[in-house]
C-alpha cells in the first residue's frame, strides 16, 4: 500500500478516535454535571435517607392539676422493648442465646415465643418487640437479662402513658388521649398543642447493605416535655357535684342525663362541671352503663357495632357544652332584667294573671302553670310565682327589637368562649321573627322554643349575680412550663356590661325571696341566703316529632349565693325525669331543687363561705356526736349530757364501769339537736340491733319524726322548713338494714307553689 494512503487512513482513524473520546468524555462531563450539580442535593439527601433510620422519642405530656394542686392527669414512664438481632452473632452460641431470650421474654411480655425467636434473626440493630410496658415489667426484663448474662441484643427505650388518678372524676372535662398520646376529647384535645411538647429523635445509621450499624453511630435528640395546665376545677367541688348528680339520676330514673355547673360569678372560672353519663378516661372505650351494654349485646350482629359506637360517643359528650336545651322558667330572670333596665316595668308594676294569656298568632291561649290564675301581682310576685303571663307581658313591653338586643348582650346568640371543644350553636328566633310574630316573642320570654347550652345559662345567671357584667367561662386558670414559670393565664376581664347594678339588686332580692317563700323553696340551704329560680321546660320539638308519646320535661334549678354578696352560681338540671318517681311532680323545684340544696350545702362551707343561722335555723341545727367509744358507761353518760344529747344502751348496762364498745351515730357524725346516741356494750348483733329503714316519702316533719321514732331511728331535716313541706328524698333507701339510732337525712320540699311544665299551647 502506498505510503500516502497509509498516512491518510491513520489520520482518519485518529480523527475518529478523537471524536469518540471527545463525545464520551463530554457525556461523562454532562452526567457528572447532572448528578453532582443539577441533582446533587437531591441524591445526597436520598443517600442520607437510605443510610439513616429515624425513631421518634415521645415527649412527656404535661400534667393537669386542679386549682388546689391535685393531679387530675399525668404521664408516667412506660417502656418500649426493642431487639437488636445483629448483636446475637457475637455470643459464643448465638442460636442458643436467641432461644433463651425468646423463652425468657415470652411469659414476661405475654407474647408468642416463636414470634420473638423469629425477630431475633437477621442483622438489624433495631426491631420493635412491644410498646408501652409498665415499669414493673421492665424490672422483670432487666432481672432476666442480668440473671442470664445477656448484655446485648435487648434494649429498653423510655416512653410515656397517660394516667387519671381520680378515675371518672371530671372525665368529660378532662377527656383522654389516644394510643399515640394525642388528645382526643376534652381539655386533652383543647390544649393538645401545649400539653404534648416536642418529640425527640433517635437517628441510627445503616451500612451499604441496609443493615443497622451499632449504637456508637446513633444520634440522640432529646424530647422537650409539654406544658402543665392548672385548672379552675376543684376536685372536691367536682366530686360533690358528681355524687349528688348520680344520686338524683338514680332517684328520679332520669332518662337522658343530667348536668351541674358551679361558676365563680366574678371571674367566670368553672369550679365544677359534672355530667351524666360519664366514663373512666383510663379506659375510655369501655361502656360504663352495664344495662346499656347488656341491651347492645342483645341486638342483631349487624346493628351491634353501630350501637356500641353511639354509646361511646354519648358517654364522651360533655352535655354542659355540646348539647342545647330549652332553659324554661330559669330564663325569666333575664326577661325581668330586660324590663327593669329599659324602664318599661318597675317593682311597683302590676299585672293580672287569669291563668292564661292570648297571643296573636297562637291558636290557643298560653297557660300559666297555675291554671286558676295568680290574680293581680306585683313584678316581684310575678317573678317568684314564676307566672308565665307576667313574663310574656314584660316581653311584650320590651318589644322584639329590644328583646333581641339584650339576648345578644347576655351572650345567647354567640359562643360563650369556653375553652372546651364542641360548644354547640344556639337556636333562636331572629329579630324580625320576634317583631313580626308575637307568639315567638311570647314563648321566648319564659324560656321556651329556643335552645341554648347549659354554659350559656349559667353565664347569664352569673351576669346578674355579679352586678351586670358578662364573663367568659373557662376551666384553664394558667399554663406553666416544667420549671413552674407561667406561660399564659386565663383572661378574666369582663366582656361587657349588660345591665346595671340597680337592676341586678332587684332581681337578686326577688330570687332570695323566691327561695324563702316562692316557687323555689326546694333549693333552701340552712344558714345561707340563697337566690334561686326553677325551670320546668317542655321538650316541644321532640314531642312534635311523635305526638303519640307523652311530653318530656327538663327539670332545672339555677341560683347563686350568698345573696348579700353573690360569689358562686350553680345550675342543676335533669333531662327527662320519670313522673312516677316523685308523686307526679316533675318540676324544677321538686326534682332539681333538693339537689341544688345538697350541693350548695356542702360546697359553700368548703369554699369558706360562712354560715349565718337564723334563730329558727339554729334551733333545729344538727350537732356533732362526741366520741364516747372506749369510755365507761358513767363517763359516756356525762359526756353526752354535756353535749345536750340523750342516750340509750344496747347490751349490758348493769354496771356504770362497763365499757362502751361502739356508738351510733359514730364519733363526729351528725346528730339531731337534743337527739340520742345509742351506746353498745356487747358489740353489734344483726337480729337485735339492726332495723329496716321505712319509706318516708310524702311525710311532713311531724309525721316523719314519729315514723322514725317508732322504728328506733332519728332524722336530720334538709331543705324547706315550711309546715307544708314533704319528704322527697332520704339518705338511706327504704328497705335497707341499719343500726338502731342511725340518723336518716330527709329532704323536704314545699310543692304547694311548685310550677309544673311550662304550658306553651299549640301554634
Amino acid at each position: 500500500m502506498a505510503k500516502g494512503m497509509k498516512e491518510k487512513m491513520w489520520h482518519k482513524a485518529m480523527g475518529l478516535a478523537a471524536v469518540v473520546v471527545f463525545v464520551g468524555f463530554g457525556l461523562v462531563v454532562i452526567n457528572l454535571f447532572r448528578w453532582q450539580i443539577v441533582r446533587g442535593e437531591e441524591l445526597s439527601n436520598a443517600a442520607l435517607d437510605q443510610s439513616l433510620q429515624s425513631t421518634t422519642l415521645s415527649a412527656m405530656r404535661g400534667t393537669i392539676y386542679d386549682s388546689t394542686g391535685k393531679i387530675l392527669a399525668q404521664s408516667a414512664s412506660v417502656w418500649t422493648v426493642v431487639l437488636e438481632p445483629a448483636y446475637f452473632s457475637y455470643y459464643d452460641d448465638p442460636d442458643a442465646t436467641r432461644r433463651k431470650v425468646a423463652s425468657g421474654l415470652a411469659p414476661i411480655l405475654e407474647l408468642d415465643e416463636e414470634e420473638i425467636y423469629e425477630k431475633t434473626q437477621g442483622n438489624s440493630y433495631f426491631v420493635y418487640l412491644k410498646r408501652r410496658v409498665e415499669t414493673s415489667v421492665r424490672d422483670e426484663i432487666n432481672k432476666f437479662l442480668e440473671d442470664n448474662g445477656i448484655s446485648a441484643g435487648v434494649r429498653l427505650i423510655e416512653d410515656y402513658k397517660r394516667y387519671y388518678p381520680y378515675g371518672q372524676v371530671a372525665s368529660t372535662v378532662l377527656g383522654f388521649t389516644g394510643t399515640d398520646g394525642q388528645g382526643l376529647e376534652g381539655l386533652e384535645l383543647q390544649y393538645d398543642t401545649e400539653l404534648r411538647g416536642t418529640a425527640g429523635r433517635l437517628i441510627s445509621a445503616q451500612n451499604a447493605l441496609g443493615t443497622d450499624m451499632p449504637f456508637e453511630y446513633e444520634q440522640y435528640i432529646e424530647a422537650e416535655d409539654g406544658y402543665n395546665l392548672v385548672l379552675t376545677i376543684d376536685e372536691t367541688v367536682q366530686s360533690i357535684l358528681e355524687k349528688y348528680l348520680a344520686e338524683g339520676v338514680e332517684q328520679f330514673k332520669v332518662k337522658n342525663g343530667a348536668v351541674a355547673i358551679l361558676m365563680d360569678v366574678d371571674t367566670g372560672g368553672i369550679l365544677g362541671m359534672a355530667t351524666t353519663p360519664s366514663y373512666d378516661p383510663n379506659d375510655p372505650f369501655t361502656i360504663q352503663d352495664k344495662n346499656l351494654l347488656a341491651q347492645i349485646d342483645e341486638l342483631p350482629k349487624d346493628e351491634r357495632d353501630e350501637a356500641f359506637n353511639q354509646a361511646q360517643l354519648k358517654q364522651w359528650r360533655n352535655k354542659a357544652v355540646t348539647d342545647t336545651y330549652y332553659p324554661g322558667s330559669v330564663f325569666k330572670m333575664v326577661t325581668y332584667a330586660m324590663g327593669l333596665e329599659e324602664g318599661v316595668v318597675t317593682e311597683d308594676s302590676t299585672f293580672t294573671c287569669t291563668g292564661s294569656i292570648t297571643v296573636p298568632g297562637w291558636n290557643d291561649p298560653i297557660g300559666c302553670w297555675y291554671h286558676a290564675g295568680h290574680g293581680t301581682e306585683t313584678l316581684r310576685q310575678g317573678l317568684y310565682n314564676s307566672c308565665n303571663p307576667w313574663a310574656i307581658h314584660v316581653g311584650q313591653l320590651v318589644g322584639g327589637k329590644t328583646f333581641a338586643k339584650y339576648r345578644e348582650a347576655f351572650g345567647f346568640t354567640e359562643s360563650t368562649g369556653i375553652d372546651l371543644p364542641g360548644e354547640a350553636l344556639t337556636l333562636y328566633h331572629s329579630e324580625q321573627e320576634l317583631e313580626l310574630v308575637a307568639s315567638n316573642l311570647a314563648v321566648e320570654s319564659f324560656g321556651q322554643n329556643f335552645s341554648i347550652t347549659p354554659v350559656h345559662m349559667i353565664t347569664a345567671a352569673a351576669t346578674i349575680a355579679n352586678g351586670g357584667y358578662l364573663v367568659t367561662p373557662h376551666v384553664m386558670d394558667r399554663i406553666v412550663d416544667q420549671e413552674g414559670n407561667i406561660v399564659k393565664t386565663a383572661d378574666t376581664s369582663y366582656r361587657r356590661q349588660v345591665v346595671s347594678q340597680e337592676t341586678c339588686d332587684v332581681i337578686i332580692d326577688v330570687l332570695r325571696q323566691n327561695v324563702e317563700e316562692g316557687t323555689a323553696t326546694g333549693g333552701y340551704v340552712a344558714g345561707y341566703r340563697v337566690c334561686g329560680k326553677t325551670g320546668t321546660s317542655e321538650k316541644v320539638a321532640q314531642h312534635n316529632e311523635d305526638p303519640s308519646k307523652p311530653m318530656e320535661y327538663i327539670a332545672s334549678y339555677c341560683g347563686f349565693a350568698p345573696a348579700e354578696d353573690p360569689q358562686y352560681a350553680l345550675l342543676v338540671f335533669f333531662d327527662e325525669p320519670d313522673d312516677d318517681t316523685n308523686g307526679g311532680y316533675n318540676g324544677g323545684n321538686a326534682v332539681a331543687g333538693p339537689y341544688f340544696a345538697k350541693m350548695m350545702g356542702e360546697i359553700l362551707p368548703y369554699l369558706g363561705v360562712e354560715a349565718q343561722y337564723s334563730d329558727e335555723e339554729y334551733a333545729v341545727l344538727d350537732t356533732v356526736a362526741p366520741n364516747v367509744t372506749g369510755m365507761t358507761l358513767d363517763e359516756a353518760y356525762a359526756a353526752l349530757e354535756e353535749a345536750g344529747l340523750s342516750y340509750s344502751v344496747v347490751g349490758d348496762e348493769s354496771d356504770g364501769s362497763i365499757q362502751v364498745t361502739a356508738q351510733v351515730p359514730a364519733s363526729g357524725g351528725a346528730a339531731p339537736k337534743e337527739g340520742k346516741v345509742v351506746l353498745y356494750t356487747n358489740g353489734y348483733d344483726e337480729d337485735a340491733t339492726y332495723v329496716t329503714v321505712p319509706d318516708f316519702s310524702g311525710y311532713d316533719v311531724t309525721n316523719a319524726s314519729y315514723v322514725a321514732s317508732i322504728n328506733q331511728l332519728q332524722i336530720s331535716v334538709s331543705g324547706s322548713s315550711s309546715a307544708a313541706a314533704e319528704v322527697t328524698g332520704q339518705s338511706v333507701a327504704a328497705g335497707e338494714q341499719v343500726q338502731i339510732g342511725t340518723v336518716i337525712t330527709l329532704s323536704f320540699v314545699d310543692n304547694t307553689n311548685a310550677e309544673t311544665g311550662d304550658t306553651v299551647g299549640t301554634a
